[in-house]
């Protein structure tokens, strides 16, 4: 045997456990196709927090979509301005003087940033303490980011959901922003990866260790977050979410599903705009290890690049095989292409948009080694030493 053929036939191998082995994690099935959770007959408090920093232009439709939620129970929103130099404490005040609900919504400045913190995380603890002052703190708490916009009933559902099944985590993936050139390439698959790495069977399953969340929205038991060591726990992490998860999952069950009840506003016109949003985090999601980035090029290699290599330029049982790898990933991109609504031809470019995503990878590698790593809204979070 050729190694030519063994190496196409180890990827066909590895495609093979990807889609029967993997939790099925493509089938890219949406939360909400379930059954609705029962409701329950009391219905417990909720407090949503958002960061903010220099969300002007993004706040009046997400912030204004959390104030109209249609929730039975006890609901206030808290907004942590995280030094925003664009008025956004202002914006959402006058989101709130237009909102009918504008007596739920409480604004806070964020105080100076310390060490060991990032400024994200600074500026929720700020919102999550102040939640928590009231005579009666909350039994949940909305973790959710400021471009995220909410249909009337999704807080309710995710509550009657994380009620009905004992959740002390439940987070949603919302639908992102899929409009421009860019996007449309790249947000699918970054969701398809997203899923790979993190199969929601498996963040469900509490037997399994797999801990993940989407941190656009993440409804957490307070008590919960409270027995996991609160925000203070994972202050330091640039990927809070999964972060989160994993420090939540000990002590309850977590959940986390694909969902259209949500959605991200933010937009990334350009590719270097989705650049910056991948590179921001993605070495640390190797633990900013020289050698797993090595291996990880050099699998994303085998089970991405090498397959439409050996069909367009090999021969025999190569091609094959080749081949066979490559319409076997285009079909298992498909429903995250149906969710998107997007053409099934963009199956055939996953090789070119994993190999993009490779460059992101390592442009994020780089940009740590400069002191530059998880650059956000001006601010350079790697190693978390700076207190701006």
């Amino acid at each position: 045997m050729s190694i030519g053929v063994g190496i196409a036939a180890l990827s066909l191998g590895i495609w093979i456990y990807l889609i029967l082995g993997r939790g099925f994690f493509w089938r890219a099935r949406t939360w909400e196709a379930d059954d609705p959770a029962p409701e329950p007959t009391t219905w417990p408090s909720v407090v949503a927090v958002i960061p903010a920093r220099n969300e002007a232009d993004i706040i009046p439709d997400t912030l204004a979509s959390v104030l109209r939620q249609d929730y039975p129970g006890p609901f206030a929103v808290v907004l942590a301005d995280d030094h925003s130099d664009d008025g956004t404490a202002d914006t959402a005040r006058a989101v709130a003087a237009l909102s009918q609900s504008k007596h739920q919504l409480t604004i806070i400045a964020a105080a100076a940033l310390p060490l060991g913190w990032t400024g994200k995380l600074w500026a929720v603890r700020e919102g999550v303490a102040r939640a928590c002052v009231a005579t009666e703190p909350p039994d949940y708490l909305l973790l959710t980011d400021a471009d995220i916009a909410y249909r009337p009933d999704a807080v309710r559902r995710l509550v009657a959901s994380a009620q009905a099944q004992g959740l002390a985590l439940a987070s949603l993936m919302v639908e992102l922003h899929c409009e421009s050139p860019a996007e449309k390439a790249l947000v699918p698959a970054f969701v398809f990866f997203f899923q790979m790495l993190y199969p929601f069977a498996w963040v469900n399953d509490p037997r399994r260790g797999t801990a993940a969340a989407a941190g656009g929205c993440m409804l957490v038991r307070r008590d919960a977050l409270a027995r996991a060591g609160g925000i203070e726990a994972i202050r330091s992490a640039l990927i809070d979410d999964c972060a989160l998860a994993r420090a939540v999952k000990p002590v309850g069950r977590i959940s986390l599903g694909l969902t259209r009840l949500a959605r991200s506003r933010r937009r990334y016109p350009a590719l270097t705009d989705i650049r910056r949003m991948v590179s921001r985090s993605a070495y640390d999601q190797l633990g900013c290890s020289p050698l797993l980035l090595a291996g990880t090029v050099a699998g994303m290699a085998l089970v991405y690049l090498a397959p439409p290599l050996f069909a367009l330029l090999g021969s025999g049982p190569t091609r094959v095989l080749g081949i066979a790898v490559w319409v076997l990933m285009a079909a298992a991109l498909q429903p995250m292409l149906r969710f998107y609504r997007r053409s099934p031809l963009w199956g055939l470019a996953l090789p070119a948009i994993a190999a993009t995503y490779v460059a992101f990878t390592l442009d994020s590698a780089y940009q740590h080694a400069r002191g530059r790593g998880g650059l956000w809204k001006g601010r350079a979070q790697a190693g978390v030493s700076e207190t701006r």
